[in-house]
């Protein structure tokens, strides 16, 4: 189930614009309505102002109507295993459960599978917080 989240991500970072940083990235979610939202790395010139592939993902999936995040995959050219930044983690837990599975690709498929608890323990929990 994991492999077209993969594929999906590695789609998608080939739509990274990242001429500063020289570091595209790429990320699929699976959403509760079973569809898959994908998102790239969008930098500009202030940087850091631009967008990491997993927001940019996460905005496509509620645009389109869903709210929660069931399985997401993540991948970046240059970094295998590459998790997803501090900030993204926060953003990905507002749309996720503890159990959400995010899998971690290089240029071959998923090598690493963690749960958004152990991506991100002990972090705001958004059904105490509002």
């Amino acid at each position: 189930m994991s492999h077209d989240l993969f594929e999906a991500a590695r789609g998608a970072m080939a739509f990274a614009h990242a001429p500063y940083s020289k570091f595209p990235v790429g990320a699929a979610i699976r959403a509760e309505d079973g569809r898959i939202y994908t998102g790239a790395n969008i930098e500009n010139l202030s940087f850091p102002q631009g967008w990491c592939a997993e927001p940019t993902a996460i905005s496509h999936m509620i645009m389109a109507g869903a709210k929660k995040i069931v399985e997401m995959a993540v991948i970046a050219e240059k970094l295998p295993l590459c998790p997803p930044c501090g900030g993204c983690r926060q953003k990905i837990a507002e749309f996720a459960s503890k159990e959400t599975r995010i899998y971690l690709c290089d240029e071959t498929g998923v090598k690493k599978t963690m749960t958004m608890d152990e991506m991100l323990p002990f972090s705001f929990e958004t059904e105490i917080l509002g």
